[in-house]
């Protein structure tokens, strides 16, 4: 069983325990949204997805002790396009008080990155403050994740969908998934190839799909080869958690959109 397959089981039982509950009332937002699927074309930079992660099964404890609040604040305050909070619990020692907390204090999209598997985890995603949602090609079947797409979309939410190999990339396509998050990081085994990026995005015809290059981020030339393979963004979780200087680093991590194979 891969870590995937665990965390879907587990994802199970929380969906049960979920419908038992009511679903909080919709959290008021700051201000006004922007929408990743509009101001993600055609910025002067690349855009940054960054994230609040306290651990992870791969890399095991981060920082448990995160403020989120004074970690969001920090990086909507140097100009990040859209920020992801963590809301697993049993994997990432996340939270959707996490989230709730977050979204009363910034105004720049929030994703909420969990597992989705049922339309009541959007429910709640939404309730405590997020614009996006991640759908994961892997985690559910293709009948499955169009409901839940379409479902989250009806909602007014944008939503990131997330592959890790064709196949996956080709079930995206046939959504016509607007934002599609191409994860370097293979599920089943973790392990780390940034050239995945590249590989998959030359699968995609549509200039107007906004292309996210995800997980193994760290370094400036990191970013610029993935804007050099046609990502528009790049979501950074642990390279932005560890950073001793979180504004040097964000300022590194924004390679200039124009001359993109540059660094």
């Amino acid at each position: 069983m891969t870590i995937l397959d665990k965390i879907v089981q587990q994802k199970k039982k929380e969906v049960e325990q979920l419908k038992k509950k009511p679903i909080p009332e919709v959290q008021p937002a700051t201000g006004q949204v922007p929408s990743i699927a509009r101001t993600f074309h055609n910025t002067e930079h690349m855009n940054i997805i960054a994230e609040i992660k306290r651990a992870s099964p791969s890399k095991g404890s981060i920082d448990l002790d995160v403020d989120p609040v004074k970690q969001a604040t920090l990086y909507a305050s140097n100009g990040v396009g859209a920020i992801s909070v963590l809301t697993d619990e049993t994997f990432f020692k996340g939270s959707m008080d996490d989230l709730r907390a977050v979204s009363k204090m910034v105004d720049v999209p929030l994703l909420c990155k969990d597992f989705f598997i049922d339309e009541i985890q959007i429910d709640h995603a939404k309730a405590a403050g997020a614009s996006i949602i991640l759908l994961i090609v892997a985690a559910v079947s293709s009948s499955k994740l169009r409901e839940l797409y379409t479902y989250a979309k009806d909602q007014g939410l944008d939503v990131l969908c997330e592959v890790h190999d064709d196949d996956e990339m080709i079930t995206a396509m046939d959504l016509d998934a607007d934002i599609i998050g191409i994860n370097n990081r293979n599920l089943k085994t973790f392990e780390v190839d940034l050239s995945t990026t590249g590989l998959l995005a030359s699968m995609v015809t549509n200039p107007e799909t906004i292309l996210i290059s995800e997980s193994g981020i760290k370094t400036r030339e990191d970013v610029a080869q993935a804007a050099g393979n046609g990502a528009s963004a790049v979501l950074v979780g642990e390279t932005l958690m560890r950073a001793d200087d979180l504004p040097k680093t964000i300022s590194e991590l924004q390679v200039p959109t124009e001359g993109r194979s540059s660094v």
